[in-house]
């Protein structure tokens, strides 16, 4: 009788720890899409994808190109300083900013998930280091980790549309330069791979600096009403440097943009790419 009760004692435990040890939870809902962001920071951490989720035949890309998961960046270890996700329950995907400041290796880092049922099924990731586009991980750190990105309540949010329209408005601005017709908002910040437009104060305007002549095209949403964000991978022009813009928007117009830019500092031919 002992040896039995023992037994169930030991399968019961087991039992319970199986949540906890399984991937169960990973799914296209928002808590579901919180637990892939989660597992995914967790492998970034260690440089090691042996505990992802990963469907058969994983989609992974780096710079808008296809890549070796084995052989990625996913697999460099990092000691994460600041994150932000956010998390679209109608594409089931996510979009994570990753800022690492170590001196010796420094990163900020874009990532796409996209969930499929119990698994992710793909990975894409946008890196910039030393010497690529305004790089400045430490001036990354400082501005991002002191902007309020928090939910915005429900009366308040606006619709997928209105936030894919602030977005394609903003980067349509580039090729013809018509600024009126981009939301601005005031205050508005800008932070571009590291250099920040603004100073804090309630004129701050992320109209300045706004080039023309460059067409972004390649686009692809990521949005989440709940935190008035949409991130965009992109662009600039065909077979050029691949981007990423993340935009907050507050009652219809923009907050705060992010900007990363995989372009070597280096390989600046004269037209400054947009922001």
């Amino acid at each position: 009788m002992k040896r039995i009760c023992v037994m169930w004692l030991g399968f019961a435990l087991g039992a319970l720890l199986v949540p906890a040890l399984s991937h169960a939870a990973v799914s296209c809902t928002r808590a579901g899409l919180l637990q892939a962001v989660d597992l995914y920071l967790a492998a970034q951490a260690r440089g090691d994808v042996t505990g992802l989720p990963l469907t058969k035949g994983i989609g992974y890309w780096e710079n808008a190109a296809p890549a070796d998961i084995n052989k990625g960046i996913i697999t460099k270890a990092m000691k994460i300083d600041h994150h932000r996700s956010i998390f679209d329950t109608s594409t089931c995907q996510t979009f994570t900013e990753v800022i690492v400041t170590d001196k010796a290796a420094p990163y900020v880092l874009g990532t796409r998930l996209r969930v499929n049922h119990d698994k992710i099924a793909a990975i894409e990731i946008l890196w910039t280091t030393t010497g690529y586009w305004l790089f400045n991980a430490d001036s990354y750190l400082k501005h991002s980790s002191s902007e309020d990105w928090g939910p915005i309540p429900a009366p308040k949010r606006d619709s997928r549309a209105t936030l894919v329209a602030a977005a394609n408005a903003y980067l349509d601005a580039f090729l013809e330069k018509k600024l009126d017709l981009v939301p601005w908002g005031v205050p508005c910040e800008r932070l571009e791979g590291g250099a920040y437009v603004g100073n804090g104060s309630a004129s701050d305007n992320c109209e300045v600096g706004v080039p023309g002549g460059v067409n972004i095209v390649n686009r692809r949403f990521i949005v989440d009403p709940v935190f008035g964000t949409v991130q965009v991978f992109c662009r600039f022009g065909v077979g050029g440097p691949a981007d990423s813009h993340l935009f907050r928007v507050q009652n219809g117009k923009l907050r705060y943009v992010h900007t990363l830019t995989h372009l070597l500092m280096s390989d600046f031919g004269g037209n400054r790419p947009p922001h």
